[in-house]
């Protein structure tokens, strides 16, 4: 099928996105007068007086994805298709004119439903979320209720049917109908879609699918061979393949099980004969079962999107509390920068040329690469959340991460003390470390702050924990927390000042987790934050 250009693939993005009419070609119309005659024909059993009115029609769900796809174009082909599918599959039971009539009842039926759906699901069709989910299947429950009863109608009208003969055959019509279009349409959807058939290929392809296959076959079995006798109280566990694809692979696992377990139940049927009375009640059974399988596969998919949602605002949360640490790592090289192009303005003037001047331009080079690092670590984290470890003295980190709060602390007239730290080193990622530890000191800072003058300090400190690892400790004379605070300290915008997303601590958190680490609070009569990292041995200045 010709592709009209077609979006790039995102996993678990709804699989029906509200699209605008496509050109119908006559390699679309070949595919749909094909699949349609197939699906007609496969389904062809248990016939009510001969006509298109048996237990599960699929054949609907292409004509209907047709329609949603080309809009009206699709209208006249669709028409012709079932004109021919009649006289192909039924041998035309009705007159020519009566078929094309009862034909173009249907088409308007189908073009009605595709339309609705069109303007209501406008977020991003059936699969966009739960309630355009419960709207899809409404409008097909209601759409195919109408067209059922106008083709009853009129079947009855055209003395296809006997008068007495009408609810039976409005009951059996709107059951194939509603069952085929709800359990076929998605799978019909995402074979003629581009991204549908990418996710679905992604989707079938391993083989986790291969033990959903072999756990549907069993189902089936305990069902309708253990079951049979039973009157199909074993039905029921046709519902965990279904779930466990839904709950693994999200939607697109729930329509490649669904297609399989209703072909496996069309299988099982004509394979022991039942009677049309208790296919009915199967197919029945079978919507119910499937309904809950596509509604466990979107609620899926909403947390994976709502997850990825989340991950990517902690990033940016984390990528702006990174902004102090880069400018605090950017100042050296770019302070450098600026000396040596004034020495090498002086080298000129006095007309060196030289290894001197050469030896400064170096210099400048190797500090304008120093520069681009930093800022390539800062746009990688805000990327892809990658972390570049290298080893830092724990007493140069302690040390970086104070000073930039000197002057805050003389301007709030603050005692900042950094007690000496142990001479080790730590593997981690200096720019998010002192992300952590601006954090911690920046709190401790506005809660020392509330104090009375000559009650205001901060302290920070590292003793060893354990065997290859220490404990960094910022404390503050303020109040600090209650048992209360502390248990809801780490949760997701929870935050005491008024300017602030409540994620600080949450990204402390992760960073500190990401280097092997941890961060808790203490309850005491003071604020105490601790903060163990693994170590990687003495440092360079150790005695």
């Amino acid at each position: 099928m010709p592709e009209h250009n077609a979006p790039s693939i995102h996993w678990n993005e709804p699989i029906l996105p509200t699209l605008p009419t496509l050109r119908l070609g006559w390699r679309d119309v070949l595919i749909l007068l094909v699949g349609y005659v197939v699906l007609d024909w496969a389904s062809y059993f248990h016939p009510l007086h001969g006509l298109n009115i048996t237990p599960w029609s699929p054949a609907p769900a292409l004509g209907l994805v047709f329609m949603l796809r080309f809009g009206r174009n699709a209208a006249l082909p669709l028409a012709l298709t079932i004109v021919i599918a009649d006289a192909w599959v039924r041998d035309l039971p009705a007159s020519l004119p009566i078929s094309i009539g009862l034909s173009a009842l249907l088409t308007l039926g189908y073009w009605a439903i595709a339309e609705t759906l069109r303007h209501r699901l406008t977020r991003g069709g059936i699969f966009g979320d739960r309630r355009e989910l419960l709207e899809w299947a409404g409008i097909v429950a209601v759409g195919t209720l109408v067209t059922s009863l106008a083709f009853v109608f009129a079947l009855s009208l055209a003395d296809l049917i006997p008068g007495g003969g009408i609810p039976e055959a409005f009951v059996r019509y709107w059951v194939g109908d509603g069952v085929g279009i709800l359990v076929s349409m998605p799978i019909l959807w995402m074979l003629l879609d581009q991204r549908g058939r990418a996710q679905l290929r992604a989707t079938v392809l391993t083989w986790e699918s291969l033990g959903h296959l072999l756990a549907t076959s069993l189902a089936l079995w305990v069902a309708f061979d253990v079951g049979a006798a039973a009157d199909f109280k074993y039905f029921y566990v046709l519902f965990l393949p279904i779930a466990w694809a839904a709950a693994r692979q999200g939607i697109a696992g729930a329509v490649a099980s669904a297609t399989v377990i209703q072909l496996g139940i069309i299988g099982a049927v004509q394979l022991l004969g039942f009677s049309a009375v208790t296919v009915l009640e199967i197919q029945t059974l079978a919507v119910v079962l499937v309904m809950s399988g596509f509604f466990i596969g979107v609620v899926v998919d909403e947390k994976q999107r709502v997850s990825a949602e989340l991950r990517q605002t902690l990033r940016l949360a984390a990528a702006g509390e990174m902004a102090g640490a880069l400018a605090h790592e950017l100042n050296q090289p770019l302070t450098a920068l600026s000396a040596y192009g004034t020495a090498c303005e002086q080298l000129l003037a006095q007309g060196e040329t030289g290894e001197r001047l050469r030896d400064t331009i170096r210099r400048m080079v190797a500090e304008s690469f120093r520069a681009a690092d930093v800022v390539r670590r800062l746009r990688d984290f805000f990327r892809t959340g990658a972390t570049r470890l290298e080893a830092i003295g724990l007493n140069d980190l302690l040390g970086a991460a104070a000073s930039s709060f000197a002057a805050k602390a003389r301007q709030h007239d603050i005692e900042l003390s950094v007690d000496p730290a142990p001479p080790c080193m730590v593997l981690a990622d200096r720019l998010q470390l002192e992300v952590v530890l601006r954090n911690l000191l920046a709190n401790a800072f506005d809660a020392a702050a509330d104090q009375p003058a000559g009650q205001r300090r901060v302290r920070l400190s590292a003793e060893p924990d354990r065997a290859g690892r220490v404990c960094i400790c910022v404390e503050d004379s303020g109040p600090g927390l209650t048992s209360a605070m502390a248990a809801r300290l780490f949760e997701a915008f929870q935050s005491s000042k008024a300017t602030g997303l409540g994620l600080g601590l949450i990204i402390s958190r992760a960073i500190a987790e990401a280097h092997g680490g941890s961060l808790w609070a203490e309850v005491t009569d003071h604020g105490l934050f601790k903060l163990v990292l693994p170590t990687e041995g003495k440092s360079d200045d150790a005695s």
